[in-house]
């Protein structure tokens, strides 16, 4: 049984949480089963302002944590609203997908150019998904149930965050130490879940091919965070590991995506 409830308010299209997937990632690798994830989807944007705003954040984003990321998506074909993403997610959690399929968005939106905006562009991200009934995904994408599920986590990101939505992403960390709280982007995760009293696991760090083994794919700042290799050893490895065709590079601006030879 878990021993910490994590409550993590974001977005889909949230620039600074695709910027803290390496400390998800770190969270994950240390404390192992020792936390539960719930999803709160916080509602970033009803409807998009015109660029350069979102260029610029997600711009930022990168710049500051060295993620991929490709704004021609906000120039060439740039989404109306992160709602329909939003509610989306929510419907892949009524078969436990969430994760997931949220971790598919986030590339859709940081790298991979989607217009993830309308139903059918979002069906086509859940046949990604393994195990995923698309079928009833598109049927609860539809339903007045997942409406009322948003609106509930729309209503939740502002309790939380004093009555308007709180600098995303924010964390919340429920144990028998304390209840702790960080908000916006930050490397204090770690910190907060210990002083909430979460258990570190016992595994220590999994080499480059352990985690993409676990995760399928990832950029180099996560396995950096998770494989516990600062500076330029993360690089370095994987680009050894390459050489010897043990892993792929798929090259983004800003940065490569590794996967599994």
């Amino acid at each position: 049984m878990a021993l910490v409830d994590v409550t993590y308010y974001t977005d889909p299209a949230c620039p600074w949480s695709w910027a803290q997937e390496p400390e998800l990632r770190r969270l994950e690798v240390q404390f192992g089963e020792g936390l539960s994830f719930t999803y709160v989807m916080a509602g970033l944007a009803r409807e998009f302002e015109p660029s350069p705003g979102p260029m610029r954040a997600w711009l930022d984003a990168a710049a500051a944590s060295g993620m991929p990321v490709d704004v021609r998506l906000w120039l060439d074909a740039p989404p109306a609203s992160s709602y329909p993403a939003c509610m989306a997610v929510k419907a892949a959690a009524e078969q436990g997908l969430e994760g997931a399929y949220l971790r598919l968005l986030r590339e859709g939106f940081a790298f991979a150019r989607r217009k993830l905006d309308t139903a059918d562009a979002l069906v086509g991200e859940a046949r990604k998904v393994p195990g995923m009934d698309v079928q009833r995904f598109g049927v609860d994408l539809g339903s007045h149930a997942i409406v009322e599920a948003f609106g509930a986590d729309l209503d939740l990101a502002r309790e939380f965050g004093g009555g308007e939505r709180p600098p995303l992403p924010a964390i919340e960390f429920r144990g028998p130490g304390a209840q702790t709280r960080v908000l916006g982007p930050s490397s204090d995760w770690v910190a907060a879940a210990e002083e909430a009293g979460a258990r570190r696991a016992a595994a220590g760090s999994p080499s480059p091919e352990q985690a993409l083994a676990r995760w399928g794919h990832l950029t180099t700042p996560e396995v950096a965070a998770a494989c516990d290799l600062p500076g330029p050893r993360a690089p370095e490895r994987l680009w050894a590991l390459a050489s010897a065709w043990r892993v792929r590079a798929e090259h983004r601006p800003g940065g490569e995506v590794w996967s599994g030879a």
